[in-house]
């Protein structure tokens, strides 16, 4: 671990500016992914443009939990050309890519607290670092800064006017708190955004979940029988690929009206009972806990896979498997060996952590593109609404939404139709019939 506290070059404007990363070293090749990154991502880029000029956020300093990875540097570059001063903590311990880091504290004078692999103490010591930066704003991706503002550092409560959430696990921990009054400022949930769900879940985690897992074993999927738990947006996206790649897609799930989506779609949906002995790899995607737990792992075949692309480690538990184990073993990067007594092997990917980051790079930036073109848009909406807003989680926006979908369309080259002025006429009236 190697922390950098430094004079930065004149992106930072000369400010010193502090961060805990793994080495400073990476910062160039670390730049180099960003700018890649950066050249998928228009969206982002316009807003980007236009907050250098109008400088909205100038004040404000936001503390942000998130992946620390090359499209998030994007969206913190978008803030900080907007005014802001941004401090950014990794939100997940095996998400962060170090140069990325490195390059954000060297190149571009961000205030970085990550390192990949940092465990718990470390983890926890990042988000202090960022609350204890007294933020205005919070950005979070899991509900992790916020809770622990809202527990151990109440006293920094004070200055903060407003937060965002990046996805549904942190949305329901936020509306439990509103639920029962703890919530102690305005939070509009990103997740609940048309061109957040709709796409990065979907064909984001889709794609990158899949990548992750296939960087991590080189196992073929072709034939294969991948079991989804969860057919939310992001379980549906998973098993869209998996069926696409050529294997055979069993789902579970506990809502009714998902898994009848679920069968209509194609696929066959059995409780995880039934799916345990079958399964050659397995997926969760539901924001629970426990959804793989004793009794499916002593069902498991030799040799079955596990994986998490849920926001945190608890769908599968993991203590369980370590009881049922006589021995474990790294045997890939990435990839743990856990034998259990009576000498079958499961396999558990990227320490049940979100594998599409643990294992791999996170969703392409063009489809990140729209998630943080509603992060920078809603952090503007709230620097100019949050006084009149109740303690409570709100959605995007209508405008914004529509905004980023058209701002995506118009740089994919897309044209759709507009209403005549007799059909809009036609669509705000009751008297016209047949």
């Amino acid at each position: 671990m190697a922390k950098s506290s430094r004079r930065t070059n004149g992106a930072a404007n000369g400010y010193a500016v502090a961060g805990d990363v793994k080495d400073l070293r990476l910062a160039r090749e670390g730049r180099l992914r960003i700018e890649w990154a950066d050249r998928h991502m228009p969206v982002l880029r316009q807003i980007r443009a236009r907050f250098a000029k109008q400088r909205p956020l100038k004040g404000i300093r936001i503390a942000a939990c998130l992946h620390v990875t090359t499209e998030t540097a994007n969206l913190a570059r978008t803030l900080q050309a907007g005014g802001a001063e941004v401090f950014l903590c990794g939100s997940n311990p095996l998400s962060t890519q170090d140069d990325v880091a490195a390059a954000l504290v060297t190149h571009y004078g961000i205030a970085t607290f990550a390192i990949k692999g940092e465990d718990h103490k470390t983890y926890y010591s990042h988000i202090l670092s960022c609350i204890e930066a007294r933020p205005h704003l919070t950005m979070d991706d899991g509900c992790d800064l916020v809770t622990v503002l809202h527990t151990k550092k109440k006293n920094y409560l004070r200055g903060v006017f407003a937060g965002t959430e990046e996805t549904s696990t942190g949305v329901t921990r936020l509306r439990a708190m509103a639920a029962t009054k703890v919530l102690r400022y305005p939070v509009v949930a990103i997740n609940d955004a048309d061109t957040k769900h709709l796409f990065d879940n979907r064909y984001g985690t889709g794609q990158s979940t899949i990548d992750g897992i296939l960087r991590a074993t080189n196992m073929l999927i072709a034939g294969s029988t991948v079991v989804i738990a969860g057919y939310g947006w992001c379980g549906r996206g998973v098993a869209n690929r998996a069926k696409g790649m050529g294997a055979t897609v069993l789902v579970t799930e506990i809502n009714p009206l998902r898994a009848l989506e679920a069968a209509m779609d194609g696929f066959q949906v059995v409780s995880m009972a039934d799916a345990a002995p079958r399964g050659d790899l397995f997926v969760t995607l539901t924001g629970n806990k426990s959804v793989l737990r004793r009794e499916h792992f002593l069902a498991m075949k030799d040799g079955a896979i596990i994986a998490n692309s849920g926001h945190f480690n608890v769908e599968i538990d993991i203590p369980a498997l370590e009881r049922l184990s006589g021995s474990r073993r790294t045997v890939r990067t990435f990839v743990e060996e856990f034998r259990l007594k009576g000498g079958k092997r499961v396999f558990l990917l990227g320490e049940g952590r979100l594998i599409n980051l643990a294992a791999a790079e996170g969703h392409p930036a063009m489809v990140m593109d729209m998630s943080f073109a509603n992060q920078a848009l809603s952090v503007e909406f709230l620097r100019k609404k949050a006084k009149s807003l109740k303690r409570e989680v709100f959605v995007v926006p209508a405008p914004i939404d529509k905004e980023v979908a058209r701002l995506k369309l118009a740089s994919m080259n897309v044209a759709i139709d507009t209403l005549t002025p007799e059909q809009d006429k036609y669509m705000r009236t009751w008297s016209e019939g047949t």
